[in-house]
């Protein structure tokens, strides 16, 4: 135990605390509209556009964290657009961008002659390596995103559950289906290079499917999947420092394994309810 806590005292080690700290509250709280609104598509997009980025940033020797965003965000508005403008499904306008960021990607690795070994490494971000800057921006997103869910959250739910009913209510479903879509992108091309895929993966989609299991509003939705991600990150981290195991491989190797438990438990008591009745 001292020496756990002699390592969480470390300036890396503690910044990367926070930092899943802030993870596993925004994380789900996105993963919730990726869920509901069925952007599971764009987040693979989202991850070929920050291997897009990365190349561009390499070449041009740019900063990194900019490029990627503002690329990102230019795909998800692009994406939006032929969704609404053009009548296109999302999921298909974003499987079509997935490819066109990846064969750009590879152009540009090709003629700046940027090692892939170099851009594919933007895939595997490290909690530990976080400067103040990086958590301040992960903390601005964590507070942006409860902020929106807390003041619209009626407006969210509805567009969940209708677009129709939404529109026929005055709300502006357009707008909001933009501003989550792009939340969704700030989030995944922040993360993606602080943190890495891996534990966006764990902790995108997991924490929503495992409390969506007992959840009987929407409102339980996302209070048990932040409670749940919160969990996952913080627990999962303390196990991987102690134990001198990968970050990303911990919390993912948990949080499937939560998911089996509450799944087994889920179907018990639905076999049971069976039975009583």
């Amino acid at each position: 135990m001292a020496d756990l806590l002699f390592l969480l005292s470390l300036p890396p080690i503690f910044r990367g605390l926070f930092a899943m700290a802030f993870a596993g509250v925004v994380f789900p709280a996105t993963g919730v509209m990726v869920l509901r609104m069925n952007l599971v598509p764009m987040r693979y997009m989202l991850m070929h556009g920050v291997i897009l980025g990365g190349a561009l940033a390499l070449a041009m020797d740019l900063p990194l964290l900019p490029v990627v965003t503002v690329l990102n965000l230019m795909l998800v508005l692009l994406m939006v657009y032929l969704s609404e403008r053009r009548q296109v499904d999302l999921g298909m306008a974003s499987a079509a961008l997935m490819v066109f960021t990846m064969g750009m990607a590879s152009l540009l690795m090709h003629v700046f002659d940027v090692p892939a070994k170099d851009t594919l490494e933007l895939m595997w971000g490290s909690p530990f390596a976080l400067l103040p800057s990086d958590l301040a921006v992960l903390a601005a997103l964590t507070v942006a995103v409860l902020a929106y869910v807390s003041i619209r959250f009626r407006t969210i739910t509805t567009l969940f559950f209708d677009r129709d009913i939404a529109r026929s209510l005055g709300i502006d479903a357009r707008l909001h289906s933009t501003i989550m879509v792009t939340l969704v992108a700030l989030v995944i091309a922040v993360a993606m290079k602080l943190l890495g895929a891996l534990l966006i993966d764990a902790l995108l989609i997991l924490p929503v499917l495992i409390a969506s299991r007992q959840a009987s509003s929407m409102k339980q939705v996302f209070v048990r999947s932040i409670i749940c991600g919160s969990f996952l990150s913080l627990v999962g981290y303390i196990c991987s420092v102690g134990l001198d195991l990968p970050v990303s491989g911990t919390i993912s190797v948990l949080a499937v394994l939560l998911f089996v438990v509450v799944s087994i438990i889920s179907w018990y008591q639905t076999r049971r309810r069976s039975y009583v009745k």
